[in-house]
C-alpha cells in the first residue's frame, strides 16, 4: 500500500501566526504596542513630529516664513518687541506665534529644531550603540587582558560627571560643525553604559551550550560572534537604544540651553527655551510651545521604550 507524499506546505512546517507557534519579536512588540493606548498615542505623536521634521522645507514654503526670516510687522516695537495679537502672535499668518523682538516664525523654528534634535540624538545613538557593542563584545568574548583594559576605560569614563565635562569640552572647541561635535562628545561619554551591559551578557552567552557546540564544530570567531552571540543581544539592544534617544534629545536641548550646544542661527528647542527666559511674563507662549514639544517628545520616546522593554522581558520569560 502506498502512502501519499507530503505536500509542500506540510514539509514547510507550521507558519508563524498559527496556534502554538510563537510570533517573532517584531510582531510581538508591534501587536503589544497597538493594544496599549499610551504606546499608541506616543507613536502617533512621534510620527507627527518626525513628519514635521522631514517636511520642514515644505511646511515653511506653505507658510511663507523661513526659520531665520525676520518679520518686523509681527512685533510691536513701541512695546519693546512684544508680538502683536494674543498668545504671542498666534494667528492665521503665524500658527504658533512669533519670537519677540525679531518676529521669526515659531512654527518654522520648531520644525527645523526637530530636525536638529532628532539628527543629533539618532546619530549619537547609532555611534554609541556601535562603540558599545564592539567594545562590550570584545571584553566579554576575549576576557583576560582585553577585558581588563576595556573595563578600566569604561570605569574611567563613567567616573566623570559627564554633563560638566561636556560643557567644558564644548566651550573650548570652535563653533563650526557644532552638530558633529555634539554627536562625538555625547557618544564618548555614552558608550560605556551600553558596553557594560553587552559585556555582561556576552560573558554569560560565551559559555552556553550552543556556543560551545559551534566552537567544537570548528566555527570561526566571526561565526561565533555574528551568528551565535550577537542575535541573542538583539532584544537588549532594541530596548537600550530606544531609551537612549530621549536621553540624548534632552542632553542636546540642555547643552543648547546653556549656550554650548547648537549655536544660532541654527534652530534648536533648547536654544529657543533659553531665549524665552526673559519673556516669561509678557509672552509665555514663546516658552510654552518649544517646551511642550520637547516635553512630549521625550515623554513619548520614554513611554515607547518602557513598553518595548516590558514586551521583550515578557517574551524572554515565556
Amino acid at each position: 500500500m502506498t502512502t501519499a507524499a507530503p505536500s509542500r506546505d506540510a514539509k514547510a512546517g507550521p507558519k508563524a501566526g498559527t496556534p502554538g507557534v510563537p510570533a517573532s519579536a517584531g510582531r510581538r512588540i508591534a501587536g503589544a504596542l497597538l493594544h496599549d493606548w499610551a504606546a499608541a498615542l506616543s507613536t502617533a505623536f512621534l510620527v507627527l513630529v518626525i513628519l514635521m521634521a522631514v517636511c520642514a522645507p515644505l511646511i515653511t514654503a506653505l507658510t511663507g516664513h523661513g526659520p531665520n526670516e525676520f518679520d518686523p510687522a509681527a512685533v510691536n516695537t513701541d512695546l519693546g518687541g512684544v508680538p502683536r495679537g494674543s498668545f504671542g502672535g498666534i494667528g492665521a499668518e503665524h500658527l504658533f506665534g512669533v519670537e519677540p523682538q525679531n518676529g521669526r516664525d515659531v512654527l518654522a523654528r520648531i520644525v527645523y529644531g526637530a530636525r536638529v534634535s532628532f539628527l543629533i540624538a539618532i546619530s549619537a545613538t547609532v555611534l554609541t550603540t556601535l562603540l558599545g557593542v564592539v567594545f562590550g563584545m570584545l571584553a566579554g568574548f576575549y576576557q583576560g587582558w582585553v577585558d581588563q583594559v576595556i573595563s578600566r576605560v569604561m570605569d574611567f569614563l563613567m567616573a566623570f560627571p559627564s554633563l560638566i565635562f561636556m560643557i567644558a569640552i564644548l566651550s573650548s572647541l570652535p563653533s563650526g560643525n557644532r552638530s558633529i561635535l555634539l554627536v562625538v562628545v555625547i557618544s564618548v561619554f555614552g558608550w560605556p553604559y551600553l558596553a557594560r551591559v553587552v559585556r555582561g551578557q556576552t560573558l554569560t552567552l560565551v559559555n552556553r551550550e550552543f556556543v560551545e557546540a559551534a566552537r567544537a564544530s570548528g566555527a570561526s570567531t566571526g561565526a561565533l560572534v555574528f551568528k551565535e552571540i550577537l542575535p541573542n543581544l538583539r532584544n537588549s539592544l532594541i530596548v537600550m537604544t530606544t531609551l537612549s534617544v530621549p536621553g540624548y534629545i534632552g542632553t542636546e536641548a540642555g547643552l543648547s540651553f546653556l549656550g554650548v550646544g547648537v549655536t544660532p542661527p541654527t534652530p534648536s528647542w533648547g536654544q529657543m527655551i533659553s531665549s524665552s527666559v526673559g519673556w516669561y511674563a509678557v509672552d509665555p507662549m514663546y516658552f510654552a510651545v518649544p517646551g511642550l514639544f520637547l516635553f512630549l517628545t521625550v515623554l513619548s520616546l520614554t513611554v515607547l521604550g518602557d513598553r518595548i522593554r516590558a514586551v521583550t522581558d515578557a517574551g524572554e520569560a515565556s
